[in-house]
């Protein structure tokens, strides 16, 4: 097969193993910046320019896109997928997951466990909201915030009020969520691929940080998931539809409750922590969806 991966750098870990990955298993594979792309939306004849020359017909694409980059990213892919090219995730599954709140609310509706959140903008009366929310200790959220910044512990009352009125006084959005004290700065990771958890791992932060994010220091190890976490996190995988994606867990008294839902999921630390070869299972995933000769309707708005 033919296959696209959309990234900015080629050089990240994660890219280079999925490149790996699928020469190993006889594939062709181009990396290209989506940044870098020009779209050509034509009737019939939709394209895509690429240093100076109109990209080929894949078959596959894999969508790499930071969250800084997400608009034009998904509007990149969705070119792709008006050329009939099968995604590993669809642009409007991307566009959802990374929007924090909505992604909240569909999760919500669908009865995946959940920590209490609130979201608010006008944040003068940061009392009320830690009353309704039961209370410091609150995690504090900026709503665009990624890897673990913006994030932000209020351990007491009058923290957490200070730390509220301060978001508020630059008029951001933050969401409020309750502090999942039982799950001790531990949080699980699980990388689903199709409908199955491929690979699970536990995350703990760095000393003295609750965030347990790799890119703020923290550190993995392998942990086996039980029925509940493996069906949650495939679950939340299914309402964002995602193909491929990282779904992050707390173990609370009340069961697993979702984090995020990541579209884009580092494999570093994963396949390191397991030994599992996350990138040759998307590979293989990609093999049995897209095909050649399969009949793939085009890509939706």
């Amino acid at each position: 097969m033919k296959i696209a991966l959309m990234c900015r750098n080629a050089d990240l870990y994660s890219h280079t193993r999925i490149v790996e990955a699928a020469v190993e298993r006889g594939h062709e594979i181009d990396v290209i910046n989506h940044l870098r792309c020009y779209v050509n939306i034509t009737s019939h004849r939709p394209q895509i320019h690429y240093q100076g020359k109109i990209l080929p017909k894949y078959d596959a694409v894999i969508p790499r896109i930071g969250a800084s980059v997400t608009f034009f990213g998904t509007a990149v892919l969705r070119q792709f997928e008006m050329m009939g090219v099968y995604p590993v995730n669809e642009s409007v599954a991307i566009s959802r997951s990374r929007d924090k709140l909505r992604s909240l609310q569909l999760l919500s509706r669908k009865g995946i466990g959940l920590p209490v959140t609130l979201f608010a903008h006008r944040t003068g009366d940061a009392d009320e909201l830690l009353d309704i929310i039961g209370g410091a200790p609150v995690v504090i959220k900026l709503l665009e915030g990624t890897q673990g910044i913006g994030v932000v512990l209020g351990e007491t009352h009058d923290a957490a009020a200070s730390i509220i009125q301060a978001f508020g006084g630059v008029k951001t959005n933050i969401l409020i969520q309750e502090f999942v004290k039982e799950a001790n700065g531990e949080d699980i990771r699980c990388l689903v691929v199709g409908d199955k958890v491929v690979a699970s791992m536990r995350r703990k932060g760095k000393e003295g940080d609750f965030r347990s994010n790799l890119h703020r220091g923290g550190s993995a190890e392998t942990i086996k998931i039980t029925p509940t976490e493996r069906q949650t996190a495939v679950s939340a995988a299914k309402i964002m539809g995602l193909n491929v994606c990282g779904v992050d867990l707390l173990r609370s008294n009340h069961g697993p409750v979702v984090m995020e839902v990541n579209s884009s999921p580092g494999l570093e630390g994963v396949e390191k922590a397991t030994g599992i070869d996350v990138a040759g299972k998307i590979i293989n995933f990609i093999e049995l969806k897209a095909a050649p000769g399969k009949t793939r309707t085009r890509g939706r708005g």
